[in-house]
């Protein structure tokens, strides 16, 4: 059975005082490392979530940036073709009036050639036609 006498009060001290040591030397160490733990791991959480939002803002504004570019890129090449089309019309223009300026040369050719066939076929014509009357009166001009 249990006994009450002084021994239990001994005891009752013992464990008090060890509970208090127990407190002192081991029970506060480790809440203060698992507090300073706590105090990290919510530092590093808001580091991260920072970091998460300056991501996102950045590739928000890369984003922003390369449909900026794909614009200006796109009106280069608008401006380009429009370029492009006005030296197409302009070369254009350019054959078209060189090749005038070429036939016209080479009707006014072909005509002067066909003035000098003309000569010498109405010369050929005269000398055939003489030709002709002398053999058909048989007797020369």
């Amino acid at each position: 059975m249990l006994k009450i006498d002084y021994s239990l009060f001994i005891q009752i001290v013992n464990f008090l005082i060890l509970l208090l040591l127990l407190n002192i030397i081991l029970y506060r160490p480790i809440r203060r490392i698992l507090n300073q733990r706590k105090e990290e791991m919510d530092a590093l959480e808001l580091t991260a979530s920072d970091l998460q939002a300056r991501a996102a803002k950045d590739s928000r504004s890369l984003e922003e940036n390369v449909l900026a570019a794909r614009r200006e890129g796109y009106k280069e090449r608008e401006s380009l073709k429009g370029e492009a089309l006005e030296a197409e019309k302009k070369m254009y223009q350019e054959a078209t009036a060189k090749t005038g300026d070429d036939l016209d040369r080479a009707r006014k050719e072909a005509e002067r050639k066909l003035g000098e066939i003309r000569q010498g076929l109405v010369r050929e014509v005269d000398g055939f036609s003489r030709e002709l009357a002398e053999k058909i009166l048989g007797r020369s001009l």
